[in-house]
């Protein structure tokens, strides 16, 4: 069984997600990015939802 490590950055300048597997970087993204929004703060549901997209997890 392989571990997932979803690292949540938000609620200060820049937040961010990354998804780690094992040990390997397999995605991360800056809210704004997505929200088009500079050193955008608030808690990054489009990153999050970017990185799980990307390595084919989900919540669920």
């Amino acid at each position: 069984m392989s571990e997932s490590i979803l690292g949540i950055s938000a609620f200060y300048h820049d937040s961010a997600a990354a998804l780690v597997i094992d040990g390997e970087i397999i995605a991360a993204a800056h809210e704004e990015r997505f929200s088009r929004k500079k050193h955008d703060s608030s808690f990054p549901a489009h990153a999050v939802a970017y990185v799980l997209e990307e390595s084919g997890l989900n919540l669920g």
